[in-house]
């Protein structure tokens, strides 16, 4: 393909990006706006007509497909793009440690560390730390070197504020040390080390690259920025291009440890830096664009641009208010089959959801109406690790002899209880109650502790319908109790904080399904029946290809569907209730990055009534959809009375303490009134902070906090 042929397809911003000759180049690509034809274009560009040699090109990105996808249509434009060095940051990292492996400190022959071995070397380094401790450890580790952070650091602080982390940490690096190993942070921190400490390899890498390239800009974290200024040569003025392809709109990775703001200051950190935004979008209508707009532009950390549609104005968004979950998952199905019935493919639907929690719900409606599905970057929901570990107790429960049950939690979490142990117990019990037999069965000291400890806790939930006190409680509470009782929820949230991962908001799923159960023993063999339809059905449902996509608003990055829903549109579910400056930020933009995955049609649905901790809860519609404009979406359903207006928490009560601490999506409890939500708060006429807060049985009473302290309190749940 000529050159003339490649420019020609170009719009005038992708065109004026490729040909750019100056120092630094920060293209601000927005959503669908063809960024990786123009990254391929201009590195095919600068070796055809700029004789830019390839060996001198270095472009990184973050995943193996994106520098695979980049290397193949680079080189199907130029042939000798095949000698670029096309990589992932870490994949760089790895080749510049076994070039200067001496410089580092290293043998070239090393090994990358894993995160579970990240875990067995800080257990060894510090043998006082539980594996537990040392999982929480590591993650504070990889999270010290995204961001420099070497055990000596005066800043260890923003990490974690445990007094010890700086010793654990100067444990670990002295026996990885030892190993002659490295970990996964180490790939982007040491090359930054040797470059920074060793002017020759620094003298050398900046005759070597003339040409460096990043794509996805936003995502990079610390380290990765300071890693490119010494690639760059920024100090010494090096002779390099530097060329940065992302959107400020789309950073939604600082859990992660992506900082957003290495796109926004960009310009001031690389010096003559050109600007170039590309707006036109290839995949959204224009209506679909109003309402992303709207949305991202209530953000103050942002450069600013304005998407604009090469495919029509298409149809306005529909905002949809429904009663409850259930509603929400029906009106889904019922959309989704009438338009099946109208020969439009169940692949063209993506239902978008804050948390993985929230499928339950409609994999529940999808198997039942028999809409085929799939689970996009996480597991179908009865298919998580803590999903199994809850339903093997309450299996075990409901029957003693369920060995398979009784594998699965005798030792989860670990008691000391190994597997020759359980299989002398088994084997003992010979069908009769294994609960009974490894209450009486002779074991080793420590494996006995265990043992005593998993039948108290057996017992105890055993005793759960009996009791008195839970007479009116609903098959949710014995759910709940087992998860907490049974050292689950304390398991498995440490899990969460070590991996960013929602495994006690699913098994909270899980709780919450049970609320339509009555809690006795017949609920529970009701409810395990259910699930065990469910599950079928599941497995009924995996061969098909023409499904509707379940997905995360997380996982939908760089995806796009003709048909989109984003869902649960309520404060407190998206965005989260403890989401407030720069976080809440964070979450308008994964909305924004939801509203732009749609090609042609866009709905939003909130519910009045969501179950939320084993309760009914009366919620408040999402702040964001305030935002979209009534201009810019058409509604459906019973709108809300709180919707006519903006959120009265919005008005006049930034930087008031009371506001921060009751705001609406809160559950509170007030000695005389129940188990609330807050569903309205902000300032009265005489400047008092005042709440409005929906109680479980049906009122609504207003408060002022100022002077409710003693009877209204905030609840306390994980």
């Amino acid at each position: 393909m000529q050159v003339e042929q490649w420019l020609s397809v170009l719009n005038q911003a992708q065109h004026d990006a490729v040909v750019h000759d100056g120092k630094s180049l920060l293209i601000l690509a927005g959503a669908g706006s063809g960024k990786t034809r123009v990254i391929t274009t201009k590195i095919a560009y600068l070796i055809s007509q700029k004789q830019v040699d390839p060996f001198s090109i270095l472009a990184v990105t973050f995943t193996k497909k994106a520098a695979k996808e980049m290397q193949e249509r680079a080189v199907l434009l130029e042939p000798r793009a095949q000698y670029a060095q096309i990589r992932t940051f870490h994949s760089f990292g790895a080749y510049f440690l076994r070039k200067y492996a001496f410089e580092a400190g290293l043998a070239s022959n090393f090994t990358v560390y894993d995160d579970d071995d990240m875990v067995t070397l800080v257990t060894k380094a510090n043998p006082s730390l539980t594996r537990q401790q040392a999982s929480h450890a590591a993650h504070f580790i990889s999270l010290a070197k995204d961001y420099c952070l070497l055990p000596d650091s005066d800043r260890l602080y923003e990490i974690t504020d445990d007094e010890r982390f700086a010793d654990i940490y100067a444990n670990y690096q002295a026996l990885l040390k030892q190993t002659g190993n490295v970990d996964f942070g180490d790939l982007i921190l040491l090359p930054y080390l040797v470059l920074k400490n060793n002017p020759e390899v620094r003298k050398e890498i900046h005759l070597r690259y003339h040409v460096i390239m990043v794509d996805e800009y936003q995502d990079s974290n610390v380290a990765q920025f300071l890693l490119l200024q010494q690639l760059a040569g920024v100090a010494e003025n090096a002779d390099c291009r530097v060329c940065v392809v992302g959107d400020d709109d789309q950073s939604i990775y600082k859990f992660r440890g992506a900082e957003v703001q290495n796109i926004l200051q960009f310009q001031s950190q690389f010096p003559e830096t050109k600007l170039i935004r590309l707006e036109t979008n290839y995949r959204s209508s224009s209506q679909i664009l109003a309402c992303a707009d709207a949305v991202v532009s209530n953000n103050k950390d942002r450069l600013g641009k304005t998407l604009v549609a090469a495919h029509g104005e298409g149809k306005k968004p529909t905002l949809v208010f429904l009663p409850n979950q259930d509603d929400e998952a029906s009106f889904c199905a019922d959309l989704i089959e009438q338009l099946h019935e109208k020969k439009v493919p169940y692949s063209d639907w993506a239902i978008l959801y804050r948390t993985n929690a929230q499928s339950l719900t409609f994999e529940t409606e999808f198997l039942h109406r028999k809409i085929p599905y799939k689970v996009v970057g996480s597991l179908k929901f009865y298919e998580r690790e803590e999903i199994k570990d809850v339903l093997a107790w309450l299996a075990f429960l409901a029957n003693p002899r369920d060995q398979i049950a009784f594998r699965r939690i005798v030792n989860k979490p670990a008691r000391g209880i190994g597997n020759t142990s359980q299989d002398k117990i088994v084997s003992a019990s010979a069908g009769s109650s294994i609960l009974e037999t490894a209450r009486s069965f002779k074991l080793s000291k420590k494996a006995a502790a265990g043992m005593q400890t998993f039948c108290a806790v057996a017992d105890e939930l055993n005793q759960f319908f009996t009791d008195p006190k839970n007479k009116d409680e609903k098959l949710s509470a014995y759910v709940q109790a087992i998860v907490q009782k049974t050292g689950l929820e304390e398991l498995h949230k440490a899990d969460d904080e070590i991996s960013g991962t929602s495994r006690v908001a699913n098994m909270q799923e899980l709780i919450n399904s049970a609320v339509l159960y009555p809690c006795t023993t017949e609920g529970l063999l009701d409810f395990l029946d259910h699930i065990e339809l469910d599950r079928t059905l599941e497995n009924e449902a995996d061969e098909i290809t023409d499904a509707v996509t379940l997905i995360t608003l997380h996982n939908t990055k760089g995806l796009e569907f003709p048909r989109v829903i984003i869902t649960g549109m309520e404060s407190g579910v998206f965005p989260r209730e403890d989401k407030t400056g720069a976080e809440l930020e964070e979450e308008r933009r994964l909305f924004y990055v939801g509203i732009t995955r749609a090609k042609n049609d866009l709905y939003f649905t909130s519910c009045a009534v969501r179950r939320l901790y084993g309760r009914t809860n009366y919620m408040f519609p999402s702040p964001f959809l305030h935002e979209l404009g009534d201009d810019n979406v058409r509604i459906l359903g019973q709108k809300p009375a709180s919707f006519e207006s903006a959120p009265e928490g919005s008005r006049g009560t930034e930087g008031n303490p009371l506001a921060k601490k009751w705001h609406v999506g809160l559950g509170v409890y007030h000695d005389d009134y129940g188990h609330g939500q807050i569903v309205k708060a902000g300032l009265s006429d005489e400047g008092e902070y005042v709440i409005s807060v929906s109680f479980e049985n049906g009122g609504i009473k207003r408060f002022l906090p100022k002077y409710q302290s003693a009877a209204l309190m905030v609840e306390q749940n994980d």
